[in-house]
C-alpha cells in the first residue's frame, strides 16, 4: 500500500465540443517526468447536449478515445480518492455537449519540503491555493483602483 502521498490536487479540464487535441499533453508529460506531479487517478467525463453527465475512469478507457494519451500518464493509481458524487458536482461546470478529463494530481515537489518542516520540527499550520486567475483578477482590481499590494504587517 502506498504512503506519504504529497497534497493532492484535483483539476476538471473541459473541452467545448468534446474536441480535446492532446495541447496540453505535452505540458502533463514534462511535470511528470521532471517529478513535479504524479497523476495518481483521472476519468472522462461525458455531459450529453440533454446535460446527462456518464464518466469512465482513466485505466477502462480505449485506445481510441482522445484522453487516451493522458490516461497513459497515470502512475500507482490511488483509488477512491473521487466518488462519484464528487464528479457529479465537478461535471456541473462542464457544458451540455463538451467532455473534460478529471486530472487527481499529486504534488511530488512538496514532499521534500515536508520532509524538511518535520525534521527541524516544524508543523504546517496552513496551507491554500489560490487559482492563478483569482490572483490576476485581485491584482487586476487592484491596479485599476490604484491601491498598493503592500500589506501591513502586525505583530503579536
Amino acid at each position: 500500500m502506498r504512503t506519504g502521498l504529497g497534497p493532492i490536487e484535483i483539476m476538471v479540464i473541459s473541452f467545448p465540443g468534446s474536441r480535446f487535441n492532446g495541447t496540453v499533453l505535452d505540458e502533463v508529460r514534462t511535470l511528470v517526468d521532471r517529478d513535479v506531479v504524479n497523476i495518481v487517478d483521472g476519468l472522462l467525463i461525458r455531459k450529453g447536449l440533454d446535460g446527462v453527465v456518464d464518466f469512465v475512469e482513466f485505466d477502462q478507457l480505449g485506445l481510441e478515445d482522445d484522453v487516451a494519451p493522458l490516461a497513459a500518464l497515470v502512475g500507482e493509481v490511488v483509488h477512491d480518492l473521487v466518488s462519484a458524487e464528487d464528479v457529479m458536482e465537478l461535471a456541473a461546470g462542464v457544458e451540455p455537449g463538451s467532455s473534460a478529463a478529471l486530472v487527481v494530481f499529486e504534488h511530488e515537489w512538496v514532499k521534500p519540503l515536508r520532509t524538511a518542516i518535520v525534521d527541524s520540527g516544524g508543523v504546517l499550520v496552513a496551507d491554500t491555493r489560490v487559482p492563478g486567475p483569482v490572483v490576476d483578477a485581485v491584482l487586476d482590481a487592484l491596479r485599476a483602483t490604484g491601491s498598493q499590494t503592500d500589506t501591513a504587517r502586525s505583530s503579536s
